[in-house]
């Protein structure tokens, strides 16, 4: 990830301590970083990791009102005032990225003279990362066919139901009437008691179904007050709740039109209506990566990314990956990279065989890389057997929910006839 992507930047005013006085400017948010830059002269007057925050509050002094105030290694305190939109709104972000920094693993950055990480070290943390991804897509496939086995056993029920209401058809439909009146009445009492059993079938589309659940900031529309809460992916759409877990709006998987990814931490659902506003939310999150990862399996062609970020979220997309050729594979690109920093050929020049050096890895490494490998490939080929079995439940329910629309206009007109 960028560490120097600003996430956000709001204008406001820092106390300057060694002049006493305000100084207008914009307060930038990085991934890594929390920065104050001037408006008059574009001087950087603070700056400062977030792993080095130590506290974060909303205070008023005798100066201003309401202020903000940073608390960096326990000592060092920095004030931020007039910020727009507004102090809470500022609050509620930077506290949620620093909270996410302090729990994150890789939170911590390593020192200009440890930068020294290992190829193989990047290598498994990238395939760890795809290995996590693909489970994930795995997860939502797994649901997704449990679905369409609900989906099958209703229409198993729809075609025996049918098979009752035209062998009722046929005893009313033939002479004499009367005897089979109570049997009518049977029919009618039983269609009164299924509606009870519908609620306890939709319950499978509840809590159950969750996938992931990130916190977020999230406003409504246009509104630029961001509000700190939940993001959940299930199955059947995408829940937000407020910081107290009451739910704030559910998008049903059919009513999600489109999602624009803004950046790795940004993204816009909408839901888009004729003649009436379209109900629009804006998400942030240190964990977005992991929600984007998940919803465009979901929701495939829906979801939209901006040009600079398919190389991130799409890299088929973007011309890095032309060079591995159409028929390439990551597969056979891993293979090959390890076989080249296992056995590294001599180059033509002394400058080539160092950059071949310095990225050779170790046997331990190597062989953790086979097994996460070993591994995708497993995942990747049940995943491929799942979809092909989808593929085949949807050609059967296709042909039977014809069928079923077939028969319920027959009865239908049939039903019509005897009326």
């Amino acid at each position: 990830m960028n560490k120097d992507l600003c996430i956000h930047s709001w204008p406001g005013s820092y106390y300057l301590h060694s002049e006493k006085r305000w100084v207008y400017g914009k307060l930038s948010l990085t991934p890594c970083q929390l920065a104050f830059i001037s408006d008059k002269d574009g001087l950087r007057l603070a700056s400062f990791k977030l792993s080095a925050i130590t506290g974060i509050k909303k205070e008023a002094s005798s100066f201003i009102f309401s202020s903000l105030t940073v608390l960096v290694g326990g000592s060092e305190k920095h004030w931020f005032s007039s910020l727009q939109p507004n102090r809470t709104v500022v609050f509620n972000v930077i506290e949620h990225f620093w909270r996410a920094q302090l729990l994150s693993s890789d939170g911590v950055e390593a020192e200009p003279g440890s930068r020294c990480t290992s190829k193989g070290r990047e290598l498994i943390g990238l395939a760890s990362s795809s290995h996590q991804r693909l489970e994930d897509t795995a997860k939502v496939l797994h649901h997704q066919g449990e679905q369409f086995d609900r989906i099958m056993k209703g229409l198993d029920k729809i075609e025996s139901d049918m098979d009752v209401a035209n062998r009722l058809l046929t005893e009313l439909e033939s002479p004499p009437w009367w005897p089979f009146s109570s049997r009518l009445r049977k029919a009618q009492q039983e269609t009164k008691n299924q509606p009870e059993a519908s609620p306890s079938a939709a319950k499978v589309f509840g809590k159950e179904g969750l996938i992931l659940k990130v916190p977020v900031l999230y406003s409504h529309g246009l509104d630029s007050n961001l509000k700190q809460g939940a993001l959940a992916v299930l199955c059947s759409g995408l829940e937000i709740s407020d910081s107290s877990a009451q739910l704030v709006h559910k998008y049903r998987r059919e009513e999600v039109d489109d999602i624009k990814v803004l950046s790795p931490y940004e993204m816009v659902v909408r839901q888009r209506f004729i003649g009436k506003p379209d109900i629009s939310f804006t998400l942030q999150s240190a964990r977005m990566t992991d929600v984007v990862s998940i919803v465009e399996v979901q929701y495939s062609k829906k979801v939209q990314f901006r040009e600079d970020l398919l190389g991130l979220f799409r890299p088929e997309d973007s011309p890095v990956s032309e060079n591995l050729g159409m028929g390439g594979s990551i597969w056979n690109a891993a293979t090959g990279f390890l076989d080249r920093v296992m056995h590294p050929v001599s180059a033509g020049g002394g400058q080539m065989s160092q950059q071949v050096s310095e990225q050779t890895v170790s046997e331990a490494e190597a062989q953790e890389l086979r097994q996460i490998l070993r591994k995708l490939k497993s995942i990747a080929l049940d995943t491929e057997a799942e979809l092909e079995r989808q593929d085949e439940v949807l050609d059967v329910i296709g042909s039977s929910t014809d069928q079923a629309t077939s028969r319920i206009n027959t009865s239908h007109r049939r039903m019509r006839k005897l009326l």
